[in-house]
This record gives C-alpha cells, sequence and structure tokens, in this order.
C-alpha cells in the first residue's frame, strides 16, 4: 500500500481530467502529491517510532490513510482532491523507515540483504500492481478506485490490530543487565561465564505484555525527542557515501520509473484505461524476476565471494559490483522503449523493454538500500530516513518536467461544455485538434494515415460541423448516416 496509493489512479487520468475540469499538467500532481506525503512522513514518524513503538505508528498511519482515501473518493473538486491525497501518502509513509526499522529489529546482517530486497520488491510491486488494478476498477468510475483502496487499508488496520506484535526490543539494555551464568554445567570451560541466563531475570516489562493499543514510551529504551528525526536527516549530509549514493539514484535513476508509469497513458493513447493498466505487467513482471534472480541473494552472494578472498573482511563497497550491470539493464530497457513508442512498434516490445528496465532498478534499489545501511549500520534508522526522503522527493518533483513542454495531445482533449452531454467517440473525433496530433502521435505516422495529410482542408470542414451536431443542433442537408460516412471515410 505504501506505493499502490500513488500509482492506482494512473489509468483513469482521462475521467480525473472530466471529472474534476483539470488540465494534463494538472493531473499529473496528482500522482506527486501522495509523493510529497511519503517524502515528508519519515521526518515525522522515526523518532516516534524509537519511542512508542513500530506497532502504534503503523496503526495511526494506517487510520489516518484510510480516513484521507475516503476524502478522496467524495472530493468534488481539485483542491479538496490534493489535500486527500497528500494525507495518503502521509499516512502509509511508516511503511518506509518505521518498515525498514523492523526488518533491522528480527534479522541478522547475513541476512539483511535478502530481506531488504523483499521489503525493496514490496513496495516496488504496489507502484506497478497499482494500476493494473486501477485500470478495471475505473470501469465502474474513478471514485471506486478510491472507495477500493479504502477497503483494502480497513482490512490491513484489522490485520494490524489482530497479528501484529511490538518488534522494538531493548536489546542492549537487557544484555547489560542480565546476569552471568556461573555454572559449571557447560563441558567447554572457555563458555563458562559468558553464557547469559534467563532474560526473565531482569525486572523490565516485556514487549508482550505492553498493552493492546500502547501510548507509553517502551521500556528500557533509549528515547529520542521526537525532533530529532530531523535533527538527523540534517547530519546525515556529513556522511558523503550516504548522499552521493542516495542522490544519485533518487534522481539520475529511479526517477525515471514515475516518469514512465506517468507518460504511459499518453504514450497508447489507442487502449482502454483496462488496458493501459495491464501494459503495466512488463515491469512487474522484471521487478519479480530480478529479486527471484538476481537483487538481494545475489548481492549477499557476491559479498560471501568478496569476504572469502579478502580474509574473511566484509566491506559495504562489495555490494556495489551488481549495480553496474543494474545500471546498463535500466539504460537499455528506456532506450528500447522510447525507440518503440517513437516508431509505433508493436506494444509487446515495449513490454520487453519494461521487463529490462524493472530488472536494473529492482537490482539497483536493493543495491544502494544494502549498501548504505551496511555503511553505517549504527546511523541505520537516520539513514533510511534520508533514503526515503530523496526517494519520494524525486517522484514528487517528476511533473515540473511537464511544464516545459507541451502535453500529449491524447489526453489533453477538450472538456465538454457545461450542462452538455459528455462526448461520444463520433463527437470526440470531430471536435479533436487537426494540425498537432498529425504531427505528434506517433500511432498516426503509419502508412495507412498519411493520406490525412492531404485531406486536411476536408477533415477541417467536417471538425466546423461537429459543433452542431448530436446535442448541440445539426446543420440542414446533413443527416446521421452523412456524419457516419464523414468519420469512416476521411477520418479511420
Amino acid at each position: 500500500m505504501f506505493t499502490y496509493i500513488t500509482t492506482t489512479t494512473v489509468p483513469s487520468f482521462t475521467q480525473l481530467q472530466n471529472d474534476l475540469n483539470i488540465s494534463y499538467s494538472q493531473v499529473n500532481w496528482t500522482v506527486a502529491i501522495p509523493a510529497l506525503g511519503l517524502a515528508v512522513g519519515p521526518l515525522f514518524w522515526s523518532s516516534l517510532a524509537d519511542i512508542y513503538g513500530r506497532r502504534i505508528i503503523f496503526i495511526i498511519g494506517t487510520i489516518i490513510a484510510l480516513v484521507a482515501t475516503i476524502g478522496a473518493a467524495v472530493a468534488k473538486n481539485y483542491g479538496g482532491y490534493m489535500a486527500a491525497r497528500f494525507f495518503q501518502g502521509f499516512g502509509v509513509s511508516p511503511g518506509a523507515t518505521v518498515g525498514m526499522a523492523v526488518v533491522g529489529d528480527l534479522f541478522f546482517e547475513y541476512e539483511r540483504g535478502q530481506k531488504l530486497g523483499l521489503w525493496v520488491l514490496a513496495i516496488d510491486a504496489g507502484l506497478l500492481v497499482g494500476p493494473i488494478i486501477g485500470g478495471f476498477m475505473d470501469l465502474v468510475s474513478s471514485a471506486w478506485i478510491e472507495w477500493l483502496t479504502a477497503i483494502l487499508f480497513a482490512l490491513l488496520l484489522v490485520l494490524e490490530l489482530a497479528f501484529m506484535s511490538e518488534t522494538l526490543y531493548p536489546r542492549n539494555h537487557m544484555l547489560s543487565r542480565m546476569p552471568w551464568n556461573t555454572s559449571l554445567d557447560s563441558a567447554d570451560v572457555e563458555k563458562v561465564g559468558r553464557e547469559k541466563s534467563d532474560a526473565a531475570a531482569v525486572d523490565l516489562k516485556r514487549t508482550k505484555k505492553l498493552m493492546f493499543l500502547n501510548f507509553k514510551p517502551v521500556p528500557g529504551m533509549r528515547h529520542p525527542k521526537p525532533w530529532d528525526s530531523v535533527t538527523r536527516f540534517i547530519l546525515t549530509f556529513k556522511y558523503p557515501v550516504v548522499v552521493i549514493g542516495v542522490l544519485i539514484f533518487c534522481f539520475a535513476w529511479y526517477w525515471w520509473i514515475l516518469s514512465i508509469i506517468t507518460m504511459l497513458p499518453a504514450a497508447y493513447p489507442n487502449y482502454s484505461p483496462q488496458i493501459q493498466g495491464l501494459l503495466f505487467l512488463g515491469l512487474l513482471i522484471g521487478t519479480l524476476f530480478s529479486e527471484i534472480f538476481f537483487s538481494g541473494r545475489l548481492s549477499d552472494y557476491i559479498v560471501m565471494r568478496l569476504a572469502k578472498k579478502n580474509n574473511g573482511v566484509r566491506i559495504p563497497e562489495m555490494r556495489l559490483w551488481l549495480a553496474y550491470p543494474a545500471a546498463l539493464l535500466s539504460a537499455i530497457g528506456l532506450i528500447i522503449w522510447g525507440i518503440s513508442i517513437d516508431k509505433a512498434y508493436h506494444w509487446i516490445v515495449g513490454q520487453i523493454a519494461f521487463v529490462l528496465f524493472a530488472a536494473g532498478i529492482q537490482m539497483g534499489n536493493t543495491v544502494v538500500t544494502s549498501y548504505i545501511v551496511d555503511s553505517y549500520p549504527l546511523q541505520s534508522m537516520s539513514v533510511i530516513t534520508f533514503y526515503s526522503v530523496f526517494l519520494n522527493l524525486s517522484a514528487f518533483i517528476n511533473p515540473v518536467s511537464f511544464l516545459f513542454s507541451p502535453p500529449p495531445n491524447s489526453l489533453n482533449r477538450p472538456f465538454h461544455p457545461p450542462n452538455k452531454p459528455p462526448l461520444t467517440p463520433t463527437r470526440a473525433v470531430l471536435h479533436r485538434p487537426l494540425a498537432s496530433p498529425l504531427r505528434l502521435d506517433p500511432h498516426l505516422r503509419r502508412p495507412r494515415h498519411h493520406h490525412l495529410l492531404r485531406l486536411r482542408p476536408r477533415l477541417g470542414r467536417i471538425a466546423r460541423l461537429g459543433s452542431e451536431i448530436e446535442g448541440y443542433g445539426r446543420p440542414a442537408g446533413l443527416g446521421e448516416s452523412g456524419v457516419r460516412y464523414a468519420v469512416r471515410r476521411f477520418c479511420v
């Protein structure tokens, strides 16, 4: 759900434009605003999770996301919809830093690469599954995309209340207070005096015995100030390894995946929202394939092999070897996809490109997260927060690129006037601007459309008549069969 909420509305862009009466640039910001909430949230939640525990933060965040999703479903104007979308992102943002902290609570360092890979897989899968489901929910309405999301949040809240345990554990405090075991039962004299006794001997309230909804600081922990996460975020800039690695990945690598996601409806304008949603399957397949065969397990394997050659010493930079093939895969996939759209190749070419591109992104994401955590394990929460903030900031600024280029004509359609019936397919064709789409729409560059350039004057006459057809008043002497013939003869 962390990234599902940001992209599930992408196939309904055209419907959102009509419902909210907004432009193509504005509808792109409906994806960027949740990313802003995802960027701001970690600065707010991280310290609170170290004070009150992971469980209560997840529950509160899910409640906020649930309420915000209901608000987005019933929003009647652009401002209300954008406010709801921001709090959707803010509510699910604990899944970034707090979710990664749970992985650190539960697993050892040698398991971290694989587990972080699964965590990254869950985030990337949500980013890609969202449009697939949203495309089919758009058959009902764009609002029902949000209602389904609200149902999923309600189910998630029930699961958290029923099954989620607190993972924040005062491990260092317990080790310092547990008495030594001085028994001589051990056959190994070297181990006598070093084994610890039962943890129950320490008079400290166990995390399993905390209240069902715990609003008190977890006992035995060193509790930071609520604003410490902001302070630690600023101080992280003194670690060049983290800064350089995160900024390069976020703004020169990961940034492109959201660019492709928001451009996909414009790249395939002739397909329905449901088919456009299915076109995200290539990205999903590439992500899953990469995680199963290459990302976490391969990263751990490479580090293990290199450590053996280095006298058993592991260093974080061993993680970076996997970044080179990952970057190459992403670049190749991105180039192939761009060419396939420009030359109007068959959609399967774009899907193959998506598999390569997504595989590289997944591998790179796993490499970067594992590398920065291995580099500064004692500051893992700080570097995770730094990573999450800039990852989502890169998604937030993504629509800025659309301000410097004309919007795709397939999504910049004229809206029907107030109190008038919506455009039917016939009227949409008749009202379509003639000059610019013939130059810019790659699907109209095929040989069978070349005759449109010679028939532009006659198409212009048909377009002028279109404003008076089907509900706007019919000109004398032009019957409906004549309109259908004109469209079939000159526009198909």
